[in-house]
């Protein structure tokens, strides 16, 4: 399993930011936030796998990416950016040794942090 930063990913992450597509919530909010499996499910029905990709700052390129299991460190609720949900991908991708995905979570809280 070798999982990297999903640059498309964090590329949209930046630009809803910037639109002010953020929810500015706390730490402890993700669990509530992070869409369910049904929630998951209906999006990649509608939207496919590449839009389902984009919420998500890791891939494993070893799996099929047309598979949940090839997307890692969700960070929104498929219509906005969660605070909440950077600050968990940071920590998870902390305790996991993914320097650049937590790199590049604790840079995108910079920005939500700055624009708010």
């Amino acid at each position: 399993m070798a999982i990297e930063l999903n640059e498309p990913a964090l590329r949209q992450a930046r630009a809803l930011v910037r639109d002010g597509k953020v929810v500015r919530d706390e730490r402890d909010d993700w669990s509530e936030a992070q869409p369910t499996a049904d929630e998951e499910n209906g999006f990649i029905e509608s939207e496919g796998w590449t839009e389902y990709a984009h919420w998500h700052l890791g891939v494993d390129k070893s799996e099929n990416r047309e598979t949940k299991q090839a997307w890692s460190f969700p960070i929104g609720d498929f219509r906005r950016v969660h605070r909440s949900g950077v600050i968990a991908a940071e920590s998870r991708a902390g305790q996991f040794d993914h320097g650049d995905i937590r790199d590049a979570c604790k840079a995108l809280l910079e920005l939500i942090d700055a624009d708010g």
